[in-house]
């Protein structure tokens, strides 16, 4: 077996393989060895099949796989001695093609982009600054009273008042199609609050100043896409009886509240609340320092990219983008999609980035756990109440599914390497300075 050099320029590689006739032979000759005992053959006992019968009912498919062993093997032999890794799957093809003939050398040809070596640099000289956000007092307080509202109860309103949107009004009503009463349609004592858009299009805003003790009659129309088909398009009648008009009354913001909400009193309530906020902070928080520290790194770690893996990145953002602009279009049928300077300027940074990480994790011996993957894993089956199980066997039967969960997982564990070697500083700030600086990340 040969394996000859045709073109070394820059990243671009190419090579011939040669595999002589005479060791493709030879690994034919091996697996119909190897096949021998386990073959069974009209007029012979099992293991007893003459190797010139086997050849002769196995050949094609044998030798097509001793050709792909041995030219994956030289592959792989090549790598490892020239120690070059392709950006991308190599290009490998036969030289002879269809004129390839049993008894002759097999060649063929093969062609990659090697990935560049990355050069190392020294953590210890970036500098970065940690936002620290407390949660103060009238954040808290917000929240606190947002939770009052979620869980407010209504009061009857004064005799003869009129109900409002946010009210509840409780009902009797029955429902028909044509005349004809229909399954579902009928309810007694019914508390249904006006504006929460919870029943058909135009129901509640019928019931829009009705009083106590009123009669509404409600003519709405079911959507085209209504689930119950015997529905769907109809014009249906809804004869209501209010009984009361009930007004929104915020909770109390007291320990009955907290109990509502799991927490033992007000003072363990607040608690929580801050700490939920100031873990939403330090997430913003991060995020900030991470865009720093990739900034910084893909203007001091220069190195020579792949074109055809930026080529192919900018491809996708460019598609991504274009999918965004266009979100009514969810399929493949559209125009060509171009990329611009300003996709290739996107991708180069963010190949460049994907590499150094890549290899820093690598030099680091940085991996992601089954424990970490697991808990990626249950995270996003949480996403899928009554499915998990379905979910968590098309993760195991999915390798690029396991791949999309782990890239993040081990990117931010990279990062979390790089970050604790730089020189960091805290700079605390309000909760709106965060809010601008996160705002300005999506303006970049």
């Amino acid at each position: 077996m040969q394996v000859t050099e045709t073109l070394n320029d820059g990243m671009k590689r190419a090579y011939t393989i040669t595999v002589t006739a005479a060791e493709l032979e030879e690994k034919v000759k091996a697996k119909l060895i190897e096949a021998q005992p386990e073959v069974e053959m009209k007029g012979f006992r099992k293991g007893k099949v003459p190797l010139a019968m086997l050849r002769k009912q196995f050949g094609q498919r044998i030798m097509g796989d001793a050709m792909q062993e041995a030219i994956d093997g030289a592959m792989q032999d090549h790598f490892k001695a020239s120690g070059d890794r392709p950006a991308m799957q190599p290009d490998v093809k036969m030289v002879d093609g269809e004129q390839w003939k049993e008894g002759q050398d097999v060649v063929v040809s093969m062609t990659y982009e090697a990935l560049p070596n990355i050069p190392d640099f020294d953590a210890s000289t970036i500098t970065l600054e940690r936002l620290v956000v407390k949660a103060e007092d009238e954040a808290v307080t917000e929240a606190l009273n947002n939770l009052a509202a979620s869980a407010q109860n209504f009061e009857d309103r004064r005799k003869g008042s009129k109900a409002k949107d946010g009210d509840q009004v409780v009902i009797d009503f029955k429902g028909s199609v044509d005349g004809e009463l229909f399954e579902g349609g009928t309810a007694e004592d019914y508390p249904l609050v006006l504006g929460s858009n919870s029943f058909i299009p135009g129901f509640e805003a019928q019931l829009v100043g009705a009083k106590a003790d009123d009669e509404v009659t409600v003519n709405v129309d079911f959507p085209a896409e209504y689930g119950a088909a015997n529905l769907a398009g109809k014009a249906a009648v809804f004869e209501c009886k209010v009984k009361a008009v009930k007004a929104p009354k915020p909770a109390e913001v007291d320990d009955e509240l907290a109990k509502k909400y799991g927490a033992e009193d007000l003072a363990a309530l607040k608690g929580q609340i801050a700490e939920r906020l100031e873990a939403e902070y330090a997430g913003a928080s991060r995020a900030i320092l991470k865009r720093s520290l990739l900034d910084q790194l893909d203007a001091m770690v220069k190195f020579d990219l792949p074109p055809t893996l930026v080529e192919a990145e900018a491809g996708q953002i460019a598609h991504q983008l274009w999918h965004e602009e266009n979100p009514d279009v969810h399929g493949h049928d559209h125009p060509e999609i171009e990329t611009t300077d300003e996709h290739k300027s996107l991708a180069e940074r963010r190949v460049r980035l994907g590499l150094l990480l890549a290899d820093v994790g690598s030099k680091g011996s940085i991996s992601v756990t089954d424990q970490e993957m697991t808990q990626a894993v249950m995270q996003q089956a949480r996403q899928y109440p009554g499915q998990e199980r379905q979910f968590f066997e098309f993760v195991q039967k999915n390798p690029q599914m396991q791949q999309q969960l782990r890239a993040p997982i081990f990117e931010d564990k990279v990062v979390d390497s790089i970050v604790a070697l730089a020189k960091v500083s805290d700079k605390e700030i309000s909760k709106e300075e965060l809010q601008k600086a996160i705002e300005a990340l999506d303006e970049v």
